[in-house]
């Protein structure tokens, strides 16, 4: 049952985001997909007693797999899907929680959390990169291959 709900609120805070930055009414139940599906993936990972980073990471990366996808599919910008797929990954409690013990002189829990909330964010940051650079490799070998048939 709790996963279900984890599953909805995912799918509604990533449609919601999409509704916030414009995306295209048709698009806006995909949007809400790709940001259920990367969080079925961060879920998994940590009930599999995985770090919180790593299960960030692959959870991007299949954000931005899915966002290339359906951007092709659709015909629309890529960007519309990765960045309201990304919203239920960021880790906003932790950084809230971050300063809220710096403003309670709470320093050391303070940089702890800030670290994490930092390496987290920047796990999404690198699961989209590396996506995309993925995604160029396999666009050039497909373009150098019809290349080489032409001659």
């Amino acid at each position: 049952m709790i996963f279900l709900e984890h599953l909805l609120t995912s799918f509604i805070a990533a449609a919601a985001f999409g509704i916030i930055f414009n995306a295209p009414k048709q698009s806006l139940f995909k949007c809400g997909i790709v940001g259920m599906l990367g969080w079925i993936i961060y879920m998994l990972m940590i009930l599999n007693e995985a770090d919180a980073v790593l299960a960030t990471l692959l959870a991007s990366f299949v954000v931005a797999v899915i966002s290339q996808v359906f951007a092709k599919m659709y015909k629309t910008p890529v960007i519309i899907f990765s960045v309201a797929g990304i919203i239920p990954l960021v880790p906003g409690g932790l950084a809230y929680d971050a300063m809220r013990n710096f403003v309670q002189n709470d320093y050391n829990a303070a940089i702890n959390l800030a670290a994490k909330a930092f390496m987290i964010s920047g796990s999404i940051a690198v699961g989209l990169i590396f996506s995309e650079v993925i995604n160029q490799i396999i666009r050039n070998a497909r373009l150098n291959a019809s290349a080489r048939r032409m001659w």
